[in-house]
């Protein structure tokens, strides 16, 4: 059950990723189909995936899969496998599942992205807390009562989830599913560090959650600390640049005036690995951010990554310190940015090698093999200091 395609979000790949694992493994999958709207690659209301489309797309699949089930294609040998834990029209599996025989009960298995656990997430921006509270709720009951799980992004997303009183197995898959033989296959050579354009770039949404402040903030600062040296920050955008807040545009605007800021928007993929192969840092500084596809873009194109020590990223990172700055300490991101832009770290390419094995993890948690991410136990913050893979 995928996500309908974006091409300004990386959907539009992700069924493809997915896909090259499960065929490796030999899996017999159906993927279920749904309908889409007119604007079915853009997002026009909303911001993590357009409302409308999500709506449509979701319940549409959803359908079909109905479908499947009442002829008898779905059983209690078969696997659902969500990709996201939002899911328009789920409600109908509880009410069938209920009803029809064991034999017909397969099990469920959701990946969770951010939902309302997340104090930082959209859902509380437009006041769907409670609601969407109460939806999480359903889904934890449907995934335990059918022996399935709830598959968490990293450690700091599962103490999330037991804060929340998510009552249901849960498994940490340490990264977001991600191909990155698929992005590195989308540009030709790569370009040698030194030869590349003395530009950081921003990747992450234009929303308050992604605090672009801090990024325009750290654009101005560095122009005080090297008047005339000609660094480009730069901000790529999938769509036409937008906000949810916005006090953030007329900002953004006078900076892109002032020559401070280069706006890089409405860009293809391709483009945008294009503009990544030639950049020598990509700097995030989310509030809200579940280890992000866009550190594995970088890392697998080349870039230098600078992220935040906060929330899932000390994992995605294996505690890396020369790569994680202290949130919201300008001199700790300026000190660190200065040393990036100089040489390529002695770490890259190990972020998106790690989280390239994001899908095979889901799949071995699946199979049965995967006990040593369950996090039922009460001690499960043991494994939040651990480093994931070896420096």
């Amino acid at each position: 059950m995928g996500l309908e395609s974006y091409k300004a979000r990386y959907t539009l790949q992700l069924t493809q990723w997915n896909k090259a694992v499960f065929d490796r493994r030999g899996y017999d999958v159906s993927y279920v189909p749904g309908l889409t709207l007119e604007n079915g690659q853009k997002i026009v209301v909303g911001q993590v995936l357009d409302a409308h489309g999500r709506s449509y797309f979701g319940m549409s699949q959803l359908m079909n899969l109905v479908r499947l089930m009442q002829q008898g294609e779905v059983t209690n040998e078969d696997i659902i496998y969500f990709e996201d834990m939002f899911q328009p029209g789920i409600e109908s599996l509880p009410y069938i599942l209920n009803q029809v025989p064991e034999s017909l009960r397969p099990r469920i298995y959701v990946r969770c992205l951010a939902q309302s656990i997340d104090p930082d997430d959209f859902v509380h921006v437009w006041g769907m807390s409670r609601w969407m509270g109460l939806y999480e709720k359903m889904v934890c009951e449907l995934v335990r009562d059918s022996g399935g799980a709830v598959l968490a992004s990293n450690e700091e997303m599962v103490m999330h989830m037991k804060v929340a009183g998510w009552d249901c197995p849960i498994y940490n898959i340490s990264g977001l599913a991600f191909g990155k033989a698929e992005v590195r296959s989308r540009v030709g050579a790569l370009i040698d560090f030194d030869k590349r354009a003395f530009r950081v770039g921003f990747a992450a949404r234009w929303d308050q959650e992604k605090q672009p402040n801090f990024y325009m903030d750290l654009a101005e600062a560095w122009r005080e600390r090297h008047p005339g040296e000609p660094l480009e920050f730069a901000v790529f955008s999938g769509a036409p640049l937008r906000s949810n807040n916005s006090s953030y545009m007329q900002r953004t605007r006078d900076l892109q005036a002032k020559g401070v800021l280069t706006i890089y928007e409405d860009l293809e993929k391709n483009d945008y690995y294009a503009l990544l192969n030639n950049s020598r840092v990509l700097f995030n500084c989310a509030l809200q951010d579940w280890v992000s596809n866009t550190v594995s873009e970088a890392d697998t194109l080349g870039a230098n990554v600078l992220y935040p020590a906060y929330r899932s990223f000390p994992e995605t990172f294996a505690n890396d310190p020369d790569r994680l700055y202290i949130p919201w300490s300008m001199d700790d991101a300026l000190n660190k940015l200065e040393k990036l832009l100089e040489k390529p770290h002695d770490n890259i390419g190990r972020i998106s090698a790690w989280t390239n094995g994001t899908v095979d993890r889901i799949c071995d948690i699946i199979e049965g093999h995967g006990e040593e991410w369950l996090r039922m136990s009460t001690d499960y913050r043991k494994h939040t200091h651990e480093a994931k893979y070896g420096s």
